[in-house]
C-alpha cells in the first residue's frame, strides 16, 4: 500500500513540475536501503521543499495545505487537547470552521489520532495539512497559550496541610526524565514552579531568585543581567514551594540549617534545560538560586561576541599561540566563559589534545576533556591542572585561578610549552598583572609567561523593533568619555518599550572589551613593579580600547545606551575613541 501511494506522490511531483522523473527514480532505488517515505527522501536529497511535497499530498489526499497558521491560532482550542497528544502526533486544532474543528496535520496517514480528538473537543474534525515547523512552534508556545500562568496559580492555591504533604513526598527522580509541560495537571504547587521555571525560559532569565521574608516570599528572574521582580508568593505557600524545589534537585528536605546546592534536568518543549539550584538559610526562611542553563544554546563563535574586527583579529591570532597564557578578566555574570568556550571552539581540531578543569562544567564540548572541580574530595583546581599536565595536552583551560598554587602550575604549564586560557577576578586588564603578583607570583614569571589579559563586560542590546533615536545630555556624553567637539550634534538611540522586550527597551546582551597584550614596553613596566594605571595609561598610548571606550563606540554606532554602558564600567581612564 505504501509503495502504490509513494509511486503516486511521485507522479504528481513529476506533474506539477517540482521534480524530475530521474530524480524520483533515484530516490526509489535509495528508498530500498534507506525505509523512509519516497517525499521524505526527496527532501533529504534537495530536490524538493516541504512547501512543495505538501502541495502534493493535498491532492494525493484531496485535504487543504494551509501556509502560516502561527497567526490564526485559538488558543481556548489549543489547551483542550492535552501536550502530551499533541507532541507524539503532531497533530493540534488551531481554528473553528463552522461547526468543525481544524486541526494542524504533517502526515496523512496518520489519522487514527482524529478519533480521539473528536472526544476531546465534542465534535467533528477538519485534517489541514501544514509545516512541521509551524506545528513544532504551536508546541514550543504552548505554555504561552495556557489559560493560567503562575500569577493566577497563587490565587487559586488552596491546598491544606495534610494535601500539600501527601503530594510532594510520593514524586520520585524519574519525574526529570518527563517533559515539563506534560506536568502541567499535577498537583498546584508543582504546577506553580513548572509555570516559574517554564515563564524563566520563556522571558530569557538566567536566573530565578525566590527570596523569603516576614510576610511574603518575593520572586525575581534576571534577564539581561537584571533582575525584575515577577510575583509575590504568600508566606503560608513558603515552604511547599522550598520542598517542591529541593525535591527536584534532589536535596534533603529535613535540612534547614545548612546551604545545599542541587541540579535539575527537565525538558522543557522538547528541549533539555540545566538548572544549578543554591539553597541558603537566612532570617525568614531558605533562599533559593536557580541557574537556567538552556543546552545548546550557548555556542557562540568569536565573530559574536561583539568584538570590534581590530580586537577580533587580533585574539584570533593570539589563540594560534603554541604556549603562553590568555586571562579573561571580570566579575560574575560578565560573559567569561562564554568567551572562552569561543576560543577553545575556534582551536579545537583533531590534532590537539584540549583539557580544561572548571567549577563547574556549565556546557559539555565535543572532542574536550572537561574535569569538575569538586573540593568536598580535594579535587581543587590546582590538583585537577597538575594531573592534566600529565595527559599530554595542548592546550589547557583553567576555570579560575584562585589562588597561589593555581597560578604557579598555570604559569608553569605556559612555560613548559603548553596555551592556557584562564580567568581571573579583577576589575580591568592591568589589574591582573598586578594581582597575580598580590598572589605571590614574581614578576618576570607573569611577563614571560602572559601573552595578552582581555576584562570585559556584558551590556544590553537595544530592542531592534523598538528603537527610536534621541539627542542625549551633553553631561552624560562627557562622562561616557566623547570628546568635547564630538558632543554637539551627537545622536544616541534607545529602546521605547514593546512587546517583543516586554517594554523593557533591551532584548539580548553584547560584550564590550578591552585587550591589553604584553608588549615589550608593557612587559618592562611590569617587571619595574608599577601602578596598574600607570600599564594601562602604557597600553592606551599603544593604542588599547579601555571598556568605557569599547561601550562609548556601541553607543554611538546604536548598539547600546549611554546608561547601560556607565552601568556596568566604572570611571575610567579616558582615551579618544571617536576618529
Amino acid at each position: 500500500m505504501a509503495d502504490k501511494l509513494d509511486l503516486e506522490v511521485g507522479e504528481i511531483l513529476v506533474e506539477l513540475g517540482h521534480v524530475h522523473r530521474e530524480q524520483v527514480t533515484e530516490a526509489l532505488e535509495l528508498q530500498k536501503i534507506r525505509p523512509k517515505r519516497l517525499g521524505d527522501i526527496l527532501t533529504d536529497l534537495g530536490y524538493i521543499e516541504e512547501d512543495e511535497l505538501l502541495e502534493a499530498l493535498s491532492r494525493q489526499f484531496d485535504m487543504p495545505f494551509e501556509r502560516d497558521i502561527v497567526d490564526q491560532i485559538d488558543a481556548a482550542l489549543t489547551t483542550k487537547v492535552p501536550i502530551g497528544f499533541i507532541r507524539e502526533y503532531h497533530m493540534v486544532p488551531y481554528r473553528r470552521n463552522g461547526s468543525a474543528f481544524q486541526v494542524a496535520i504533517n502526515d496523512p496517514l496518520n489519522l487514527q489520532p482524529l478519533d480521539d480528538l473528536r472526544l476531546l473537543l465534542g465534535g467533528s474534525v477538519q485534517p489541514v495539512l501544514c509545516r512541521k515547523t509551524e506545528i513544532q512552534s504551536i508546541i514550543d508556545g504552548y505554555f504561552d497559550q495556557q489559560g493560567e500562568n503562575a500569577a493566577d496559580m497563587i490565587d487559586s492555591i488552596t491546598m491544606d496541610e495534610e494535601g500539600e504533604d501527601g503530594e510532594l513526598h510520593v514524586l520520585d527522580a524519574l519525574e526529570s526524565e518527563r517533559d515539563l509541560l506534560d506536568l502541567a495537571n499535577e498537583a498546584p504547587i508543582i504546577k506553580l514552579i513548572n509555570l516559574l521555571i517554564s515563564g524563566a525560559v520563556k522571558e530569557r532569565a538566567s536566573d530565578i531568585h525566590v527570596e523569603p521574608f516576614e510576610r511574603e516570599v518575593r520572586v525575581r528572574y534576571r534577564i539581561d543581567g537584571v533582575l525584575y521582580e515577577k510575583l509575590v508568593v504568600p508566606r503560608s505557600q513558603q515552604a511547599a514551594v522550598t520542598s517542591r524545589i529541593k525535591i527536584m534537585a534532589n536535596m534533603n528536605i529535613a535540612e534547614h540549617r545548612l546551604p545545599q546546592d542541587g541540579r535539575i534536568k527537565i525538558r522543557l518543549s522538547g528541549k533539555e534545560i540545566d538548572i544549578r539550584v543554591s539553597v541558603i538559610p537566612v532570617a525568614f526562611g531558605e533562599r533559593i538560586v536557580m541557574r537556567i542553563l538552556e543546552k545548546g544554546t550557548f555556542l557562540f563563535s568569536l565573530e559574536e561576541l561583539g568584538m570590534f574586527r581590530k580586537d577580533y583579529q587580533l585574539v584570533d591570532k593570539l589563540i594560534t599561540h603554541s604556549h603562553g597564557i590568555i586571562l579573561v578578566t571580570g566579575p560574575t555574570g560578565s560573559g567569561k566563559s562564554t568567551t572562552l568556550y569561543a576560543a577553545l571552539q575556534r582551536v579545537n581540531s583533531p590534532d590537539k589534545n584540549i583539557i580544561t578543569v572548571e567549577d563547574p562544567i556549565e556546557y559539555q564540548m565535543s572532542g574536550i576533556g572537561q574535569i569538575q572541580v569538586q573540593p568536598k574530595i580535594g579535587l581543587t583546581f590546582a590538583l585537577g591542572l597538575r594531573h592534566i599536565l600529565r595527559q599530554d595536552p595542548d592546550v589547557i583551560l583553567v576555570g579560575e585561578i584562585r589562588d597561589h598554587e593555581t597560578a604557579e602550575m598555570a604559569i608553569q604549564a605556559s612555560l613548559t610549552g603548553h596555551l592556557v586560557f584562564a580567568t581571573l577576578h579583577t576589575n580591568d586588564s592591568a589589574g591582573a598583572v598586578t594581582r597575580l603578583v598580590n598572589m605571590g607570583i614574581e614578576p618576570f614569571l607573569v611577563t614571560s609567561s602572559t601573552i595578552a589579559i582581555m576584562a570585559q563586560r556584558l551590556v544590553r542590546r537595544i530592542c531592534e523593533h523598538c528603537k527610536e533615536p534621541y539627542t542625549p545630555e551633553p553631561e552624560s556624553l562627557r562622562e561616557l568619555g566623547v570628546p568635547a567637539d564630538k558632543i554637539d550634534g551627537m545622536v544616541a538611540y534607545r529602546g521605547r518599550g514593546c512587546s517583543k522586550c516586554q517594554d523593557r527597551g533591551y532584548y539580548g546582551r553584547t560584550g564590550i572589551f578591552e585587550l591589553l597584550v604584553l608588549t615589550p614596553r608593557i612587559q618592562e613596566l611590569a617587571l619595574q613593579g608599577v601602578d596598574s594605571n600607570i600599564l594601562k595609561r602604557e597600553a592606551i598610548r599603544e593604542g588599547m580600547r579601555t571598556l568605557r571606550g569599547d561601550g562609548a563606540v556601541k553607543v554611538a554606532e546604536g548598539t547600546s545606551t549611554i546608561e547601560e554602558v556607565l552601568r556596568v564600567t566604572r570611571d575610567d581612564i579616558v582615551e579618544e575613541v571617536f576618529e
